[in-house]
């Protein structure tokens, strides 16, 4: 049974947050790396100085679903985030200086390059049929990952977790309407936050932090997390699922926990 990861003391998050504002040479490297080959979208802003670190989002350039793509990439930039939408054609190189590297569902798993999995750089995802390949889970479709067709309610199995923004346990509405989300089994060193609701085997957030063990005794190189999103659903979300969305972009970026930064306001004043 995975055990739950401690959330991080406030003590932690100030850290990180005073070394975000530190200059660091990524932003050259990351230049560099894109100049190098990288395929941006077209109409892609190169990346720009954020407060809150670099996000490098993987699509499909020619999918149905770009559309949902830039949806999210306009949502992590309205919350101060730099963001580069990446062809799935793209090398893993290309997020050299990156904070995090998300995985959308809408890339053809088969057209995305190797390494990724080795990638030393936080990475989310909600393509269920990358997580065997990003060693997250086992290799079993429909047993080991999947995708469930119709379901609106998570149950919350680990409320004190960052991850779950704050909400208590139990049965979570995340969908405006009934629609696919994505699932996996993890392996032994994964922390499950939610899982489908009804169905405790399938997993719908869960994560890895650097060093955990994943399946194939695999070490991750770096926080790795599993959201629940499936091509076009970002867009359906409901309020509580937009703030499990951000606490995994937060928690696997490595940004400050919000209960931290709003306890140390309210001491502050």
């Amino acid at each position: 049974m995975p055990h739950p990861l401690p959330s991080r003391p406030c003590a932690d998050a100030a850290a990180v947050a005073g070394a975000a504002r530190r200059p660091s040479r990524r932003a050259f490297l990351a230049g560099a790396a894109l100049a190098a080959g990288a395929v941006l979208l077209p109409g892609a802003a190169q990346a720009q100085p954020a407060a809150r670190g670099r996000v490098v989002l993987v699509v499909q350039q020619q999918g149905p679903s770009l559309a949902v793509d830039q949806a999210i990439a306009a949502h992590l930039r309205r919350r101060g985030f730099a963001v580069d939408l990446l062809d799935q054609s793209a090398a893993p190189a290309a997020a050299a200086g990156a904070g995090l590297v998300v995985l959308s569902s809408t890339v053809a798993a088969k057209s995305v390059q190797a390494g990724w999995r080795q990638l030393a750089i936080p990475l989310l995802t909600w393509e269920n049929d990358l997580l065997d390949d990003l060693a997250m889970t086992g290799k079993r479709l429909d047993s080991d990952y999947g995708e469930a067709g119709r379901e609106r309610y998570l149950w919350l199995v680990n409320a004190p977790h960052p991850m779950a923004a704050g909400l208590p346990a139990g049965s979570v509405n995340v969908y405006a309407r009934q629609a696919p989300m994505s699932w996996g089994r993890p392996g032994l060193g994964a922390s499950i936050i939610a899982t489908l609701y009804g169905q405790p085997e399938k997993a719908a957030i869960f994560a890895y932090e650097k060093g955990a063990t994943m399946d194939y005794e695999a070490l991750a190189p770096a926080r790795r997390v599993m959201f629940f999103l499936a091509n076009d659903t970002f867009t359906n979300l409901s309020a509580p699922g937009l703030r499990l969305f951000d606490a995994a972009i937060d928690w696997a970026i490595g940004a400050p926990d919000t209960a931290c930064v709003t306890a140390r306001g309210a001491e502050a004043g």
